[in-house]
């Protein structure tokens, strides 16, 4: 386990550093009252919510491989509720920011949910064809 683990997390940290990459040159490319200041922020919010939920999935699938489709359905529906919370508490609070921070977050979660799903589900695949009658 702790060696998928390493290699999952080796694998977000590229892929945030080229999300951030990525980021970093739009930036230059935009008018800069389009970017929130918590971006930077956000990066390392979205790196740790996924590499949290990662890892509850990983165990959830060491100790019920049938009921990892039901965790990840279910983890996936939480965080979708504790991010519109933390847009909806931002939004309120920095009102001026609203719009780019909706916007920059939104964009997080579209990259990093497919970054989850295509590495869970590449996660699933070889957990079948280690364990077959699983």
């Amino acid at each position: 386990m702790k060696l998928k683990y390493a290699e999952f997390l080796r694998k977000l940290l590229i892929f945030t550093l080229l999300v951030g990459l990525a980021a970093f040159l739009i930036a230059f490319m935009i008018p800069s009252q389009y970017i929130s200041p918590a971006l930077p922020f956000l990066f390392f919010f979205f790196f740790s919510v996924t590499l949290i939920v990662h890892l509850i999935l990983v165990r959830v699938s060491e100790k019920k491989a049938p009921g990892f489709i039901n965790y990840f359905m279910l983890l996936t529906f939480g965080k979708l509720i504790f991010f519109l919370t933390i847009i909806l508490i931002y939004a309120l609070t920095n009102r001026n920011d609203a719009v780019p921070f909706i916007i920059s977050f939104f964009l997080l979660y579209v990259f990093y949910t497919a970054f989850e799903v295509v590495l869970s589900l590449a996660y699933i695949k070889t957990k079948r064809k280690e364990n077959p009658e699983k």
